[in-house]
Formats: C-alpha cells, sequence, structure tokens
C-alpha cells in the first residue's frame, strides 16, 4: 500500500497495483507520473489524483457519459506505447470541469489507459473545422 496526502481528501492509502504510471506525465504536468483513481461520490465521474502532489486532482469520466456515440481512433504507435494487446484493456476518460454551472468535458486532450498494466497517457485530439 501507498499513503500519501492530498488537499481535497486528507491522507489516502491506495494498493501498488492501482497506481496508474504515466511515463511522460499529464499536459501541463509532465513531471507528475503516478496517479490513482477515486470515485466520486455516487456518480459515474471519479478523481484522478495525483499521488506525488497533493494539490493535482482532475475530475474525469467516461466520454460517452457525455458523447453516446464517441469514438477515438487509436493509432498503432499509441497501442505500442500503452502495450494494448487487446482492445479490452483500453480505457478512455476525459477531464470535466464545471464553468457558470455548465458541465464541460475536453474531448481534445482524452486520457487513455491500458487497464491491465496501470499505464496512461494524454493525447491531443487535433480539430479540423470548414
Amino acid at each position: 500500500m501507498i499513503t500519501f496526502e492530498t488537499s481535497r481528501f486528507g491522507t489516502l492509502e491506495v494498493a501498488e497495483n492501482k497506481v496508474i504510471q504515466f511515463p511522460e506525465g499529464l499536459l501541463g504536468f509532465p513531471e507528475i507520473n503516478r496517479y490513482c483513481l477515486i470515485d466520486y461520490k455516487d456518480t459515474p465521474l471519479k478523481w484522478l489524483q495525483a499521488i506525488d502532489d497533493p494539490h493535482i486532482a482532475f475530475i474525469v469520466a467516461d466520454p460517452k457519459l457525455f458523447a453516446p456515440d464517441f469514438e477515438l481512433p487509436i493509432d498503432y504507435e499509441t497501442k505500442q506505447t500503452l502495450e494494448i494487446a487487446d482492445d479490452e484493456d483500453l480505457a478512455i476518460l476525459v477531464t470535466v470541469r464545471v464553468e457558470n454551472e455548465i458541465v464541460i468535458a475536453n474531448f481534445n486532450g482524452p486520457i487513455l489507459l491500458n487497464a491491465s498494466i496501470m499505464r496512461g497517457m494524454q493525447i491531443v485530439v487535433e480539430t479540423t473545422t470548414t
């Protein structure tokens, strides 16, 4: 078990096999590599809490909660980086924030997780406008 302090939840304890490694960190936080998921009350939302920085935590959710038809094609290189052998091992999350009482999900920077080896990465999805 790993015990660590957080600014939102106080002292937490998480099993080592529940620690998600982000070798390249998240966008804007490249030096923070270890996170865990914490349930957010009785909702489908979760907190992605940094283990090594008590102040870093993001609300995350399954993108299909906001867009049921959401699909994200994952390229070969990304699958190799995450060691995805089976698509069943891939989980996709989006960060969520509330702004002026409106819930906003960030589909441009999804978080990809290989649940079987607890490795993750955040990618930038290029959008085009016509």
